[in-house]
């Protein structure tokens, strides 16, 4: 991730600028011992979620060009296979060279299986296989390539196949590198220049025949057009946009949930937006004894999220802000019995990493606060979830993190967040399950 490596994945989805020295730092001050008074020791566990520099991903692609996230060159995108079918396939050393790709797989299974793809599954319209068997090699290693075309784009680095021929351009983002959303927005993909490579004699794509081949790179670029149109590709670079603008991230229709104990793996892009929006949390609980420990709710995981959570009858909220800074409330006792706790988030800024003021609340009275000066504009994590009594997956807090999942001992009757929308349009009470879920995949298809 970058060119100087990662503790938390997401830092640089979200643009959040950071050096190494904060990063050292951060490892050092949350992990260290006197045994390992750097936190080293904490880089590959589940209490961060470090990523390699670019560096190493660079070499571990060669003798191809760049790295994941380009679409354009084979260093990206490209990946060896093999095909273990004893009963059906006698084997040989000779590699096969016919160019395939992904969406090949499913094809190839189906012919094998003597399968006859559905044209409808569940009263639902299935999409065009565009992938092609690639049984045909199994036999004859030299037999001619059947798959003539195969487009490829990641973020505005595109690609095209074309009957040996490839032709590609690099994009706009360079993901070794921050970046700036300024650079991304003023990004204009008509002036892309464009690469024409011969792979059947260049398959590292190190000699460029644009120049010498202006006809055939002209046809490959109207073909990559058709393919976008074809495949819903336009708008090209659509996922940018996030990048310059993360408030429009895809996110529930709603602004209310009522939750309970079951509440558990809700996907962060159906979640409430908790820690990115200004609400309120409302649980209503029951604690058997004057030291109950665990979880009330969490966000996210260890690379980034919130967490509310008792331990041995002390409430505490916590902030985890992408490891690099953890901003929490002070323990507060809370006695055996029944109890109204309320977390209310207010930013006081719409600028971007904006801080936010965090109040807790018990019975109707102010117990805690904290202010997170820096906040998460887009997500925490790419794969962590919203839980109700329990912290699924890596932790959010340190200090449960060797306890986890840290399920609560009481008894949570349920859980109230409101987001504080200003003008909402439409209530998620007016809102059936099959509506919201049609909002969701709506919300897909326009990125």
């Amino acid at each position: 991730e970058g060119q100087r490596g990662t503790i938390s994945e997401l830092l640089a989805q979200n643009q959040i600028p950071n050096t190494v020295a904060e990063q050292l730092d951060a490892l050092s001050t949350q992990f260290g011992t006197e045994e390992d008074p750097e936190g080293l020791l904490a880089l590959g566990t589940a209490k961060t979620d470090n990523m390699y520099n670019a560096g190493w991903a660079w070499a571990g692609d060669s003798p191809f060009r760049y790295t994941k996230l380009i679409a354009s060159h084979f260093g990206g995108t490209r990946n060896p296979m093999v095909i273990s079918w004893p009963a059906g396939i006698t084997p040989d050393s000779t590699p096969r060279s016919q160019f395939h790709h992904v969406n090949d797989i499913a094809p190839t299974i189906y012919e094998i299986l003597g399968i006859t793809p559905p044209e409808e599954v569940y009263g639902f319209p299935q999409d065009p296989i565009d992938g092609t068997s690639m049984v045909y090699t199994f036999d004859d290693a030299n037999a001619p390539g059947q798959k003539k075309i195969q487009y490829f784009d990641n973020n505005g680095s595109r690609g095209i196949y074309f009957d040996g021929w490839y032709a590609c351009t690099f994009g706009p983002l360079t993901p070794w590198t921050t970046g700036s959303a300024e650079d991304l927005e003023n990004w204009d993909s008509s002036q892309d220049v464009w690469e024409l490579y011969d792979l059947t004699t260049d398959f590292t794509q190190s000699n460029d025949l644009a120049a010498q081949e202006p006809e055939v790179l002209e046809m490959m670029k109207q073909l990559f057009l058709e393919e976008a149109e074809d495949n819903l590709v336009f708008p090209i670079g659509g996922g940018i946009w996030l990048r310059i603008h993360p408030e429009d991230r895809l996110k529930t229709p709603y602004t209310s949930w009522t939750f309970d104990e079951t509440t558990t793996r809700m996907p962060e892009f159906t979640a409430p937006g908790l820690g990115r929006e200004s609400s309120l949390v409302t649980i209503d609980v029951h604690l058997d004894d004057d030291n109950t420990s665990g979880v009330l709710y969490a966000l996210g995981g260890s690379s980034g999220g919130l967490s509310l959570f008792i331990d041995n009858g002390k409430l505490k909220y916590e902030y985890n802000m992408m490891l690099l800074k953890r901003y929490q409330t002070l323990p507060v006792p809370i006695a055996a019995g029944d109890h109204i706790i309320e977390v209310k988030t207010l930013f006081t800024s719409t600028e971007t990493f904006g801080p936010a003021d965090v109040v807790i609340s018990v019975d109707g009275t102010e117990v805690a606060s904290t202010t997170v000066e820096r906040t998460v504009p887009a997500a925490f994590t790419a794969s962590e979830t919203f839980d109700v009594g329990v912290d699924l997956g890596a932790a959010v807090s340190l200090d449960y993190a060797d306890r986890g999942p840290f399920e609560f001992e009481g008894t949570i009757n349920k859980v109230d967040v409101t987001l504080m929308v200003p003008n909402s349009s439409e209530s998620s009470e007016d809102m059936s399950h099959e509506e919201f879920w049609d909002r969701i995949i709506q919300e897909v298809i326009r990125r």
